[in-house]
């Protein structure tokens, strides 16, 4: 007897929307339908339908009469209402970073995030994160939080390598950086939920936290979860000494373009995170690990899979080398399958088995709630000048 397809709809169609329809397309063992996609731009939907040969619709409660899971793709302020709406008509969610956050008070057009205060930020952002989650449980569906850095083959292999030889993390550093994101909601908090904190340095700290859990887990039956934050976040485009050159983007209205968060853990164990929009040559995702029995460096992007020196930038006009390169002429890593280097075809694949074993995946709910925790605990060190404040955790996430 044939299993039934996995039915999936997408709410959104920007970029991650492009990675999760792709990576949909490589899943194995189960069989997956992408029925269609919904978002508030007509055209934009329907030219993202027409071009994949799937369904564009009008509104998200038509998607949800037709679909098993909602891939929730839509800007971080929707996620919570797009999120609910998933769960209480009984379908499973995949939901992008950053999961939600703070994205000011309704109506309020003239709202400037650099300038609002954050301890108000971290409990409505909070009240919201718990709100997901609470849905979620109460639906008994799967929350899938689409952070796909746990599920690059590095990561990935560093976990087993963490869990079978029972090492211990002391320490670790990570980063994610480069010349600015091309989203057009990215720079407005009001869209984005803030800049480099929650835009990129999600990455790598969910990560952590992801790994922690693994140590935990392997060491003590229960996950190691993150106790304090202490962090600075600045304006560097901004800053009226800045000369641009033209190669970063600086139009920012209410963000952070740079930020440094130290974590540490309920074990002691500590963490540095750097994210900023003020790196060229390309997307720089890395990891470093420190444990008590390794060392692990994690290079996602760039990595020397491959060395491309390309004397001349037409000659490669029509080929895919690497994200946010700049230029193509010169030295270059070009990335062979970045889609799988990033884990996000894996990420799905996680996702799809998740719900077919009804068991909890990879990167759950946990994970979502403790990153927005840390993430805007983390601006409220940074409105301190740095002081250590405590991550509040969700009782309920155990």
């Amino acid at each position: 007897m044939m299993q039934k397809p996995i039915r999936v709809g997408i709410a959104g169609c920007g970029n991650a929307a492009v990675f999760h329809y792709a990576s949909f397309q490589r899943v194995t063992g189960i069989p997956v339908e992408v029925v269609g996609v919904t978002s508030l731009q007509k055209s934009r939907r329907e030219e993202f339908a027409v071009r994949r040969g799937i369904r564009a619709f009008d509104s998200l409660a038509d998607l949800l009469s037709e679909v098993d899971v909602v891939d929730n793709c839509t800007p971080g302020y929707a996620h919570e209402p797009v999120s609910i709406a998933a769960f209480e008509a009984g379908k499973h969610v995949i939901v992008e970073k950053p999961f939600t956050g703070y994205y000011g008070p309704p109506g309020n057009d003239g709202f400037a995030g650099n300038r609002f205060p954050k301890e108000t930020m971290l409990a409505e952002a909070l009240s919201s994160s718990r709100r997901v989650i609470a849905a979620a449980l109460k639906s008994r569906r799967k929350l899938c939080y689409a952070e796909n850095w746990i599920y690059a083959p590095a990561v990935q292999k560093e976990a087993e390598i963490l869990a079978k030889s029972k090492g211990q993390i002391l320490w670790a550093i990570g980063g994610q950086s480069h010349s600015g994101s091309p989203s057009p909601a990215y720079g407005v908090w009001r869209l984005s939920g803030g800049g480099s904190v929650v835009g990129k340095s999600c990455h790598p700290l969910s990560t952590l936290l992801y790994l922690k859990q693994i140590e935990g887990a392997t060491l003590y039956g229960k996950p190691i979860r993150p106790c304090t934050v202490s962090a600075r976040t600045h304006e560097i485009t901004r800053a009226p000494a800045f000369v641009s050159k033209g190669f970063l983007r600086t139009d920012y209205t209410d963000i952070e373009d740079y930020c440094q968060i130290h974590l540490t853990f309920e074990d002691g164990m500590v963490a540095d995170i750097f994210a900023s929009e003020i790196v060229m040559g390309g997307v720089h995702n890395w990891l470093d690990i420190f444990a008590n029995n390794h060392r692990a460096r994690c290079n996602l992007s760039p990595s020397n899979a491959m060395e491309l020196y390309n004397p001349r930038e037409d000659q490669v006009d029509d080929v895919y080398l690497m994200e946010k390169l700049g230029t193509k002429q010169g030295w270059s890593n070009p990335a062979p399958d970045e889609y799988s280097t990033f884990g996000y075809p894996q990420e799905i694949q996680d996702f799809m088995e998740a719900i077919t074993a009804d068991r909890q995946p990879k990167s759950g709910m946990r994970l979502a709630g403790d990153t927005v925790a840390a993430l805007y605990a983390a601006y409220v060190s940074a409105e301190r000048k740095g002081q250590e404040v405590e991550v509040p955790l969700d009782p309920t996430l155990g």
